[in-house]
């Protein structure tokens, strides 16, 4: 038995690893899981024991335009400055991120916080607690990263939690985990 946090919010980005790369020009969208890190960190911010699963699923997808501003400083003639570019950031539009919990303390904990995805603006707010047998919340629509390796797993990123060690997974997509909704 699962005790499963239902969290949501209006919009969210989790930056993908290889962003730096593939972003030549200037466009990056979110990634659609959840890397080991990343609930690693929300463990922590949750001062929970684990986070045993996830399910993610969003209303659309949104491309945003924000300028952003080098940490750099350099001289053009007599003046130093920061150069600016503008980046244009595919975001989730509505997410709705489930977590799975062993113990009914720790999802009563994490029902009274808000998370993050990967940037503060990215609030997720919880909204209940249910109890869902495994064979339930497997059928739950979602993406999930499953943190496992085997013939389909693949290199998501270092984690930054346990010396950069490499993480792999492989991607369980369940359902319709794009729901196509109208919001305002």
């Amino acid at each position: 038995m699962y005790y499963v946090v239902k969290y949501s919010g209006a919009f969210g980005f989790i930056k993908p690893w290889t962003a730096v790369r593939d972003a030549g020009g200037g466009e990056t969208y979110t990634q659609q899981f959840l890397t080991p890190s990343i609930i690693e960190g929300l463990r922590q911010k949750l001062e929970v024991s684990s986070i045993l699963r996830h399910k993610l699923t969003y209303a659309g997808m949104d491309v945003q335009q924000e300028v952003v501003q080098a940490k750099a400083w350099t001289k053009k003639g007599k003046i130093y400055m920061k150069e600016r570019s503008i980046l244009k950031r595919g975001v989730m539009i509505r997410p709705t991120l489930y977590l799975a919990f062993h113990d009914k303390e720790d999802a009563e904990k994490a029902v009274k916080q808000h998370i993050c995805l990967c940037r503060n603006e990215d609030v997720l707010l919880p909204e209940s607690i249910q109890e869902l047998s495994i064979d339930a919340f497997n059928k739950l629509d979602g993406y999930e990263l499953r943190f496992e390796t085997n013939e389909n797993s693949f290199l998501v990123g270092y984690n930054r939690f346990q010396a950069y060690e490499e993480m792999y997974g492989y991607m369980e997509v369940t359902g319709d985990p794009i729901k196509k909704e109208k919001y305002e």
